[in-house]
């Protein structure tokens, strides 16, 4: 019958319609509730980010590739609570491209909900990563922790230019396919199923994402440049002979120009072009001579 309840998961079609749907109700969201909502996804990011931290604290007795595999699997949490809990996020609202494509979002929409998004997405992060320092989990573990996030900031700010937007367009490429995925599901444990791989993925491969590197950064910075002098005398610290000269790379400059900045444009290409514009090509578009 018609009418009975399907439970079956949607074909890629539909997604793509629910995707141009989806994307111009972002787009029409009102400042003041586009803006919370952003801040909060950069809190559920930062969430996934505090928890791989500390899964990674001490890995150095695991392979490289096991430790990879277990902060891409609890950092997965970010992207679930910002799709089942509801917010904003820049990195997946990179597929209101598919809305703009077929003209139901205008560019200027397109870029209110890009710019607002992304800065809320800053502002909760960034809050987050102050919470955090004030805790002062970092010291948690004698100090492996903190020499944890630490490793984490200096190798993000260490990375080249290029690379770093290679790097990002990998990253937003898998992040933006477990939004797509998210988009056939018709439960809460559909989405949960659909995120963790893709997710898992991208971090296990050294992935850059820029909203997570709101968070990781920046408390990296505050407790290289904040943290007492009691913390680089936990055991942590003095058995890896670590002090704050051994992260050269980690200063603010270093995070907007040779991360934040290449990861963002990394981030847009993945996201926008490399998923958002090749689904609405296969599914949305309108052939030559059709009206």
């Amino acid at each position: 019958m018609n009418d009975q309840i399907n439970f079956d998961a949607l074909l890629p079609g539909a997604m793509a319609a629910k995707a141009e749907e989806l994307g111009t109700k972002k787009a029409s969201l009102g400042i003041a509730n586009m803006f919370v909502l952003a801040i909060l996804a950069g809190a559920f990011i930062s969430l996934g980010a505090i928890f791989a931290t500390t899964v990674l604290a001490g890995s150095s007795v695991l392979p490289y590739g096991v430790a990879r595999l277990l902060a891409g699997l609890v950092f997965s949490l970010g992207l679930i609570l910002v799709v089942v809990g509801g917010s904003e996020l820049f990195t997946g609202n990179n597929l209101i491209m598919m809305a703009f494509a077929s003209g139901k979002v205008t560019l200027g929409g397109l870029m209110r909900n890009w710019v607002t998004v992304y800065i809320g997405n800053f502002v909760g992060s960034v809050a987050t990563a102050i919470v955090m320092f004030y805790s002062k989990q970092y010291t948690f573990g004698a100090g492996s922790i903190g020499l944890a996030a630490l490793g984490i900031g200096e190798s993000k700010t260490s990375l080249e230019f290029v690379q770093a937007i290679a790097l990002g367009i990998m990253c937003n490429a898998l992040v933006c396919m477990a939004v797509w995925l998210c988009y056939s599901a018709r439960t809460t444990t559909d989405k949960i199923l659909a995120i963790i791989p893709p997710i898992t993925a991208f971090v296990a491969a050294g992935f850059e994402h820029s909203i997570a590197n709101m968070y990781f950064i920046p408390i990296a910075l505050f407790i290289k440049n904040a943290a007492p002098a009691s913390f680089w005398q936990l055991k942590g610290l003095t058995d890896a002979a670590k002090t704050a000269a051994s992260f050269p790379h980690l200063t603010w400059g270093n995070f907007f120009v040779a991360n934040l900045l290449p990861v963002t444009i990394g981030n847009i290409l993945g996201g926008a072009f490399m998923v958002g514009l090749v689904y609405w090509f296969i599914y949305l578009r309108k052939p030559a001579g059709n009206k």
